[in-house]
């Protein structure tokens, strides 16, 4: 995915007036799972939160409303997160 494709993607969580990314802000691509496909801004994320991944709220996933979405990186410094599973 070149620069200018990644920054035209829809962001976790944004409102859907305003989907894409906003400058400044640093972003890793959800990759696999309910919320493929969707930029994740981590910029707030201290260096631990970021290594150790996240939980995201989803509807789609496997435990419906209220369920989470676990993605973490595929490796250090990586602008992609992977999807490992779904939690309740």
């Amino acid at each position: 995915m070149d620069e200018l494709e990644f920054m035209r993607g829809r962001v976790y969580g944004a409102d859907h007036d305003d989907p894409g990314p906003r400058e400044g802000r640093a972003y890793v691509e959800l990759v696999g799972g309910p919320l493929d496909g969707l930029l994740l801004d981590v910029t707030d994320l201290t260096r631990a939160e970021r290594e150790e991944g996240v939980r995201l709220r989803t509807e789609i996933g496997r435990y419906g409303a209220g369920g989470r979405a676990v993605y973490a990186p595929r490796g250090t410094g990586d602008r992609v997160f992977e999807w490992r599973g779904d939690i309740p």
